[in-house]
């Protein structure tokens, strides 16, 4: 009999994960070794040093989420590894070592495409978060049985509009679960950066850390999201690009000219805009010593310590993160002092001039702004009723308030993950994977990283 468990690998970028996930509703471990001290110096990810980084990381990354769920390899039923997209040399970490223990323990292996692991986090905390409330009302439990047909048959969910947006990636899809397995349909995605990269672009231009997206979610509240009037301009059809791919570094995707041009994104236009208001307004001297004093050698942390500086945070009840004043600890004098966002205003103003915070409320503004504008079209025009918002940026707060109160005025239903499960995280390939193991979609032993590895027709 078989106990439903895959472990599931996530290296597609900079974080190393491993989790146990049951029957892909329930996870039973969840183990992330992020890199952002290794790349925060560079204002981005280092695809060398990632992948040197993931070598490092993977076995007792593997072996702590084994250890966490209580079980060994040969509890097992699958190994589930993400495939691509991402950087492929950090793809191929994850992927060798998820095949050699398949090989080792004569386990199936399954490859799971990360941008739908971003879209079943979401279903994932449905499905969890059904479970908890059945627990606490017992009288549920023949109703919730109704929504879950055996194993043999998989999952009996409704079809949804899915936004994927993180720093790689900005995608609408249309997803429906057809017997034991979903089925994607690109409708719409980003002609350039995407939004999460936009995020970490501006961040850093402003003097602030990597990842960008915290920083500017936590400054944003306390500047005037109107005092910069950002705006995005209509894409058009564009016919020379019939039979083209987008120049994005993302999924290779149907044709441009096949998408319907209310439903693409471009995020590079709103990057350069922020660009010339900081060299109009000669902010960058203030945002080049903001970066200096926040990301400074650990050599002259008593200077920083009289100064300002942020520690590694805890949770808060929401699930966000609470900062404490104080100084972030590096890990030899090398390191840098990875600083952390401000939690209240006094600390924001410290950093930074009420003129900059301004500046990034209005930024975040224009951007969940658009976000929301073309996704509730696209849920419109396709006539669907039910949104799921997953990746990186779907732990932005902004972006979650006014994604819950648009859906709640137009009569719709929209799901987001937990913070932990929005940035990646092995939980949601384990998870993704689990209607591929019941279909029998295993991976072949010549399973290599595809770094444009695409979603859907």
């Amino acid at each position: 009999m078989r106990s439903g468990l895959i472990l599931g690998i996530e290296s597609s970028c900079d974080e190393t994960a491993a989790a146990v996930v049951e029957r892909g509703a329930r996870t039973l471990s969840s183990v992330v070794a992020s890199q952002i001290a290794t790349h925060a110096r560079y204002g981005g990810v280092v695809p060398e040093l990632a992948s040197r980084e993931h070598l490092r990381a993977v076995v007792p990354v593997v072996r702590a989420a084994l250890a966490d769920a209580g079980i060994s390899l040969g509890d097992l039923d699958a190994i589930a590894v993400t495939s691509g997209p991402g950087l492929a040399g950090a793809l191929l970490v994850g992927i060798t070592y998820a095949k050699a223990l398949a090989f080792g323990c004569n386990l199936p292996l399954i490859a799971v495409n990360h941008i739908e692991g971003h879209i079943h986090a979401v279903l994932l905390h449905e499905r969890e978060s059904l479970s908890a409330l059945d627990e606490c009302n017992p009288e549920r439990s023949e109703e919730s049985a109704l929504q879950f047909a055996p194993e043999e048959a998989g999952p009996i969910e409704e079809g949804a509009l899915a936004l994927v947006v993180s720093g790689g990636h900005t995608h609408l899809y249309l997803a429906q679960p057809i017997h034991n397995a979903w089925s994607y349909k690109l409708i719409g995605r980003t002609l350039d950066d995407a939004a999460g990269e936009a995020y970490d672009k501006v961040s850093k231009l402003l003097g602030f850390g990597y990842p960008g997206g915290p920083w500017i979610d936590a400054l944003a509240r306390f500047g005037d999201s109107l005092a910069v009037p950002f705006a995005f301009a209509q894409i058009k059809s564009k016919l020379h690009l019939v039979g083209k791919t987008p120049r994005t570094k993302g999924a290779k995707t149907s044709p441009i000219a096949d998408l319907d041009s209310h439903l693409l994104f471009s995020f590079s236009g709103i990057k350069t805009a922020v660009l010339r208001y900081v060299e109009l307004h000669n902010l960058r001297p203030d945002a080049e010593r903001r970066a200096a004093r926040l990301f400074a050698p650990q050599s002259s942390a008593g200077e920083q310590s009289q100064e300002h500086g942020y520690s590694e945070p805890s949770a808060d009840s929401d699930g966000h993160p609470e900062r404490t004043p104080s100084v972030a600890k590096g890990e030899s004098k090398n390191q840098l002092l990875v600083a952390t966002p401000p939690n209240t205003r006094e600390e924001a103003l410290h950093l930074c001039s009420q003129q900059v915070l301004d500046l990034i409320a209005s930024f975040q503004h224009a951007v969940v702004g658009d976000l929301l504008k073309k996704t509730f079209a696209a849920a419109e025009a396709h006539g669907v009723r039910r949104i799921l918002v997953t990746g990186g940026v779907a732990a932005n707060r902004e972006l979650r308030a006014r994604f819950s109160a648009e859906a709640a005025r137009r009569g719709l239903l929209t799901a987001f993950p937990t913070p932990a499960l929005s940035t990646d995280n092995a939980a949601m390939i384990a998870a993704a994977a689990w209607p591929r193991f019941l279909a029998g979609e295993f991976a072949e032993t010549s399973l290599s990283g595809d770094p444009s590895l695409a979603l859907g027709r």
